[in-house]
């Protein structure tokens, strides 16, 4: 069991037959009347998000999401497989659970699923991943302005704010968890 007033970031339990995970929270102590914990929560199977708020003395139990590192194999038009580098077992996912990871992941790269008793329901690709520059404006000789920049789009389809020196054909490395563009390869 967990209490509200423990809740942080990441934290996931159980709650009105759902699992939850915490995006956000503030311990709130008025001047006047009790405290309480304002909260934006995800539904971790639905993956709706609402904002609640909690007495800090509520408890739930905890909810145990397992994790495991997966290979990301193709995907048909409308499920992407994913492949269990042990038991060789492939698992269809859909386009809502991969959402956010599918624009870094090629073909035959590593992504850490996470599942709630035995049901996969999100993927996180490798924080850092290196990726060919396909589609971007070439930079203008004179155009150096301090801190200037130009997107770019990369292999997979995400797109990127590169600095200007970066030309199509360039390995850029990215951070996933920002967007960012951190150098050349």
């Amino acid at each position: 069991m967990i209490s509200a007033g423990d809740f942080r970031k990441g934290v996931t339990f159980e709650m009105d037959g759902d699992v939850y995970e915490i995006l956000d929270f503030q311990h709130v102590k008025p001047g006047k009347g009790a405290a309480f914990v304002r909260t934006k929560i995800r539904s971790v199977m639905a993956g709706g998000s609402k904002e609640l708020t909690f007495n800090p003395n509520d408890r739930y139990p905890a909810a145990r999401i397992d994790t495991k590192e997966m290979q990301y194999l193709y995907n048909d038009g409308e499920l992407y497989y994913f492949m269990d580098q042990e038991s060789y077992e492939q698992i269809p996912l859909d386009q809502e659970a991969v959402e956010e990871a599918i624009k870094y992941l090629k073909e035959n790269d590593f992504a850490t699923i996470r599942f709630y008793r035995g049901t996969p329901f999100s993927v996180a690709a490798p924080n850092f991943v290196e990726l060919e520059v396909t589609e971007t404006e070439p930079g203008v000789k004179g155009d150096t302005a301090s801190g200037a920049s130009k997107p770019a789009t990369v292999e997979t389809g995400a797109v990127v704010t590169v600095p200007l020196f970066v030309n199509i054909g360039d390995k850029i490395k990215i951070d996933t968890r920002t967007n960012e563009y951190l150098s050349r390869v």
